[in-house]
């Protein structure tokens, strides 16, 4: 084996296949000769396979065990497209130029049917469908040049929706065939064979963009702009021309700029990294091409992708850069999701790429424990493997685990060139390399995202791969068609884009529908503790029943009875019997007579303002009525006591009852403790499997401690039912009081020892309390009484258990739980804030983000007393993104309620998701060079955040908030609102990107004055920005999600754009105040001429207008 070349530095992504899906077609009977793969698309959930006999093939992605057919008469399928917000719908064209459009029911498990057809492409070629972002509508385009578009009916609209017919539309005739169509806020992008057209579908308006023609297939596309400052920003057009390049236009059609990318496609090819064939690189430098790009897709993190028949370009359009190349042979259609691709070939074959980093292609690589393959990539591209990011997925050890993997005798010069790339591995600065490295390497594993490593015993068994294999070839076809059988089940809700890359890649891990049975596995440790914790709650309400049912009961056993010390005589069973039937109506109506007479006297006396505004006379009253209700309507220990002492039975009878009743409460006692190590084990186990859960339960026991400490005992148990019959009238006077009480002693402590805590009170008597009103009052209090919240949750947990939808709940579906309680409108916030309380605890930050649909019954305040705070950030991220964009920031004004809770937010989104500091700050806090165009995983959120009306102090906080996280783009943002521009041109000079000045939120400067200080800034900086660039301070920080940054602030780039605004002369002139001696190169040089020749062309044209407007009025005049 030869050595392996060494790819340019420049590489840092390649295309891999991972998945084989020859099983697939042979199990749909796609790979004979007779019946073909004519088309596709893709989205989160399915993939669409039209055929040549008209079939219309859906799979289910999520383990591609789903499988539906749509057949079509009307010729073969020629185009498919999937609805990107409804995944309910699919459009479809034949080749007789029909044009449906199917409601799949899937949710409702219901026989797809057709809700739209179209004959008005008869006889024409369909050759482009495209849907509505936000509307059941699909845009068609055929090789005559016509462009029509289709509505669907649906009864998800309302009733009778489905049953109207809407008439096709003709939107307009081109000039020649139509090759791709876009869509995006409103507007139609229309490719043809000779030139773009954008039609403003609303307003009926249609511009062409750019004035020269073409002739050939070029497409085009919408580009969104929607990282960073650059939120909200509309979107840019992108459409191919002849020789390699690719116009860049405004959202309104105005062509701004033009890519060239002829020459950068002169470099070579990166290899395809598949399972089929080794990867081979030739480092020998080709000619430029010259290419049509027959369509163009927005692709992955803001990239740009095409093809030809033999080779995939991706470009990086922002920095007019080709990210890589990659040749694959027979290209005839790719559809994208994300970052993968799902490529037809013209033999009918389907193969799936996906774009990767290639620290993170190895890592699936060794996942799956391809080991010439992995090491083959690692000294490939070395420079992406031997960097100290690479470490977090690729540790030392697991590079010397593959090379202990490899074979001495066939890969021989391979483990040779593997030793040369561990001995530059740069290591992984963090405290977490320690603990990574104390993996055997006599084990397999690997590393989840988390950062756990899961060690896998290879003695005697198979490998996960093996166990996830493709099914064989020689199965029968009934059992092939049992492994993609058509079985309808429920969505899973979408994953957030921090979580898609990991979900893909378990996915990927399982390969086609195989399931084994795996019945050794235990329960999960969620299940397990809910199982203790409701056995311990049923035991403990079981016997606490019969204990009340003792107490009550009591008086009709014989006692005995002890006077002055002398044992008398056993009062017969019938006498007691009889005695307690007489009196015991009596005594319930006198009590309750009782409570009704204070009740009463008690709501007369807080009807004065004098008491009612006064917090001291007003909690005399309530105490005043608080004996009575404990005597009646309190714990049955409390009511027992009450009566014997207004009885005067005794001390010796006092004595046998509270002996017998402690008695009777060490049983529970003993078998709660017991429980409770139980569930203490469990917890401890389910913290050891899942960190982050682990947190979340440490941090509901942690509060349950300290109430219990506080209170020195056990917590009583929460009473949602009251004891005995209330009546209506005296139950609304009883909730007046119970929920003033609480409030009064949830605000402000008692000094009357007879008083009841908040929380005692609110578990004995919450039966009686207004439950909004204790919602709200909980808000205000659950940072200093976090026990309050606990019992106010514990309460509403145990109310509702008996309701239909916990058991929905309770089996685990995120979607049937979401909408049962969606039909369980108007909603009580209270009952829905327990429900959604269960959805956390089982679904944890899936079932968070689905929360917002719930605003605003549940507002970002309940949210915030039961979900993390990382969690609670995605549902505020999902909340205030769900509006449109044009009131998102007054919506998020309308949410900070207080005005503090601004900063808050802005501590959690700066914190949570975010580059480490060390990559952002130097060690005496300045920005790194070039660290402002790391991705922040909430940069939304932050651009809304600092961009809210505030006052002076509240921007100055924000701004050092920004400084010392490593935000740049918000700093600069706020120094300019504080007119602290100084310090922005400061920043943007350490930062060293240009752009900062040029964009059309730069800081550009305004004043001659302001110019030198950025030149006298420029020379600060550029030796240490030149150092740090040399060195690699950032590392590779253009693979980290974000946006590319634009070239270096220098003296002459400094000069032509001072040149640009005030004229070269001056801008010398400038330089030469400055005391600055700068050789301008030539092309500077050139641009400098040609702003002269211009400036003196627009004088000589300005003189010219005056002139001519002279002679006129001279002539009116005359």
């Amino acid at each position: 084996m030869s050595l392996i070349p060494v790819v340019p530095e420049n590489h840092s992504h390649v295309l891999a296949e991972f998945d084989c899906l020859d099983p697939l077609l042979s199990a749909l009977r796609l790979d004979s000769g007779r019946l073909k793969c004519t088309c596709l698309a893709v989205s989160r959930k399915w993939l669409a396979l039209g055929t040549s006999a008209g079939g219309l093939h859906l799979i289910q992605r999520e383990g591609w065990k789903q499988r539906i057919i749509l057949t079509h008469k009307e010729g073969s399928i020629t185009q498919v497209a999937c609805c990107p917000h409804d995944e309910d719908f699919i459009a479809a064209a034949t080749s007789q130029g029909l044009v449906v459009v199917w409601e799949l029911q899937v949710e409702r498990r219901g026989r797809p049917e057709r809700v739209s057809v179209s004959w008005e492409h008869r006889g024409h070629a369909i050759t482009a469908l495209c849907w509505d972002t936000s509307a059941l509508r699909v845009f068609v385009g055929d090789s005559g040049g016509k462009v029509s578009c289709l509505r669907a009916g649906s009864s998800k609209l309302g009733k009778g929706s489905a049953f109207v017919i809407f008439p096709v539309q003709t939107i307009t005739t081109v000039d020649s065939r139509v090759v791709q169509l876009g869509y995006q806020d409103g507007r139609l992008l229309v490719s043809s064979l000779s030139r773009c057209y954008l039609c403003d579908t609303e307003r009926e308006k249609f511009w062409r963009v750019g004035n020269k023609e073409r002739d050939g297939e070029y497409g085009a596309c919408f580009f969104p702009q929607n990282k960073g400052l650059l939120v909200g920003q509309p979107p840019l057009l992108y459409c191919a021309r002849p020789g390699s390049r690719i116009w860049e236009a405004s959202f309104n059609g105005e062509v701004l700029s033009t890519h060239q990318f002829k020459q950068p496609l002169g470099c070579p090819p990166l290899p395809l990294i598949t399972y089929r064939n080794e990867p081979h690189y030739n480092p020998t430098q080709k000619s430029p091409q010259s290419i049509a790009f027959p369509k163009l897709l927005y692709f992955g993190d803001q990239n740009l992708l095409t093809w030809t028949d033999s080779a995939i370009y991706i470009f990086t359009p922002q920095n007019g850069q080709v990210l890589l190349w990659t040749e694959v042979k027979d290209l005839v259609d790719i559809a994208v999701y994300r970052s993968e691709l799902f490529c037809l070939h013209s033999s009918g074959r389907l193969s799936h790429l996906s774009l990767l980093s290639v620290e993170r292609c190895v890592e699936r690589l060794l996942r799956r424990e391809s080991w010439p393959l992995a090491a083959t990539i690692c000294c490939m591209f070395q420079h992406a493997i031997t960097t100290s990011r690479a470490r977090k997925s690729i540790p030392i050890d697991r590079l010397e685990h593959l090379r202990s993997q490899l074979s001495s005798t066939t890969h021989l010069e391979l483990i040779g060139q593997l030793e040369d790339v561990i001995t530059k591995l740069e290591p992984l600065d963090s405290a977490s390399s320690s603990r990574r490295s104390s993996i055997s390497s006599h084990e397999s594993f690997n590393v989840l995202d988390c950062g756990i490593y899961r060690v896998i015993s290879r003695r005697g068994s198979q490998s996960d791969e093996e166990t996830g294999s493709l099914i064989n070839h020689s199965t029968s076809e009934e059992e092939r068609l049992k492994e993609f059988s058509f079985v309808q089940e429920e969505d899973q809700v979408d994953q957030d884009p921090q979580s898609s890359e990991r979900l893909e890649a378990e996915r990927s891990e399982q390969g086609l529908q195989f399931h084994l049975p795996l019945s050794f596995r235990p329960k999960p440790p969620r299940i397990a503790l809910q199982a203790v914790k409701d056995s311990v709650s049923s035991f403990v309400k079981k016997t606490t029943e019969k204990i009340n049912t003792l107490q009550m009961n009591s008086e009709l056993w014989q006692r005995p009875e002890f006077r002055e010390g002398v044992q008398s005589e056993m009062k017969p069973v019938g006498y007691i019997c009889r005695h307690r039937v007489y009196d015991e109506m009596p005594n319930a109506e006198a009590d309750m007579q009782e409570l009704r007479s204070a009740t009463e006297r008690s709501i007369s006396q807080i009807q004065d303002p004098l008491v009612l505004l006064d917090p001291g006379c007003l909690g005399e009253t309530l105490l005043e009525w608080l004996p009575v209700l404990e005597r009646i309507l309190g714990p049955a220990e409390l009511g027992s006591a009450g009566v014997s002492d207004s009885n005067m039975d005794g001390p010796g009878e006092e004595r046998w009852e509270r002996d017998y009743l402690n008695s009777c409460s060490e049983q529970p006692e003993e078998s709660s403790c017991s429980s409770g190590e139980a569930a203490e084990s469990v917890m401890e186990e389910k913290k050891d499997e899942s960190p982050e859960l682990g947190e979340q339960e440490d941090q509901c026991v942690s509060t349950e401690k300290v109430s219990d400490v506080s209170s020195g005992s056990p917590p009583e148990p929460v009473r949602v039912v009251s004891p005995k019959p209330v009546p209506p009238d005296l139950l609304a006077n009883l909730t007046q009081l119970a929920t003033l009480y609480t409030e009064l002693s949830c605000f402000r402590n008692h000094e009357n020892e007879q008083a009841l805590g908040c929380t005692t009170f609110l578990r004995r008597y919450f039966f009686l309390l207004d439950q909004e009103r204790l919602r709200r009052m909980c808000l205000l209090c659950y940072q200093e009484q976090p026990e309050v919240q606990n019992s106010f949750t514990e309460a509403m947990l145990d109310l509702t258990q008996s309701n239909k939808v916990v058991e929905v709940i309770q089996r685990g579906d995120l979607l049937r739980s979401l909408r049962s309680l969606r039909e369980l409108q108007p909603w009580s916030a209270p009952l829905l804030l327990a429900h959604l309380h269960r959805l956390y605890e089982k679904h944890g930050e899936a079932a968070v983000r689905a929360f917002s649909q719930f605003y605003p019954t549940i507002t970002p305040a309940d949210v915030m007393t039961m979900a993390q705070q990382s969690h609670f950030l995605a549902y505020l991220d999902n909340l205030v993104q769900s509006r449109t964009e044009e009131h998102r920031l007054s919506f998020l004004q309308s949410l900070l309620e207080p005005e503090s809770l601004r900063q808050d937010w802005l501590e959690l989104a700066l914190t949570h998701d975010a580059p480490q500091h060390c990559d952002t700050l130097t060690p005496d806090g300045q920005p790194r060079w070039h660290s402002h165009c790391f991705s922040w995983g909430y940069g939304r959120l932050l651009s809304l955040l600092i961009r809210l009306p505030a006052d002076l102090s509240s921007k100055q906080k924000m701004a050092e908030m920004c400084r010392s996280n490593g935000y740049w783009t918000g700093y600069i943002y706020l120094c300019c609102e504080l007119q602290r521009r100084t310090e922005a041109f400061a920043t943007i000079c350490q930062l060293d990107d240009i752009s900062l000045l040029e964009e059309p939120e730069g800081v550009e400067p305004q004043t001659l004055d302001e110019w030198k200080l950025l030149i006298q800034l420029c020379q600060q900086c550029s030796s240490v920005a030149d150092s740090e660039q040399v060195a690699g301070v950032n590392g590779s920080s253009w693979s980290n999600g974000s946006a590319d940054c634009g070239g270096k602030i220098s003296l002459e780039n400094l000069t032509l754009m001072l040149a640009r605004t005030a004229g070269p002369d001056r801008a010398l002139a400038v330089l030469e105040e400055c005391g600055v001696q700068l050789v301008l190169s030539p092309h500077s040089k050139l641009v400098c001429e040609l702003l002269r020749v211009t400036e003196k062309r627009q004088r000589a044209m300005i003189q010219t207008m005056l002139e001519r407007c002279d002679r006129f009025l001279w002539s009116q005049h005359a």
